[in-house]
């Protein structure tokens, strides 16, 4: 259980803020160890994921399973490639500010 709180009025925004990340930060690593299986846990969610790209793709449900995995599989590497530009952009440009060049 977490000490208990000074006044908020003695805290800045920030510390407060900090504070609930440590302390969710510790109850996720505690949940995590008692995990048995951890693919059960998440598997829900994984699965949530890959039918977004299906509901993306055909959201009226008329193309055949098969077309409509085709697709998702298609839709969802557009998506990660789109995150992989994005990343390659931010790392570009955090490189150019530690340069100091505009």
């Amino acid at each position: 259980m977490p000490p208990k709180n000074p006044p908020a009025s003695t805290k800045s925004v920030t510390e407060r803020k900090n504070l609930r990340a440590l302390y969710g930060s510790i109850g996720a690593h505690e949940s995590w160890a008692r995990t048995q299986d951890r693919s059960a846990r998440t598997a829900a969610a994984r699965q949530a994921f890959r039918d977004r790209f299906e509901r993306e793709v055909d959201p009226e449900g008329v193309l055949s399973p098969a077309e409509r995995s085709r697709r998702a599989e298609h839709a969802r590497r557009a998506y990660y490639r789109r995150l992989a530009a994005a990343s390659a952009k931010a790392r570009a440009a955090r490189k150019v500010s530690r340069r100091g060049v505009a």
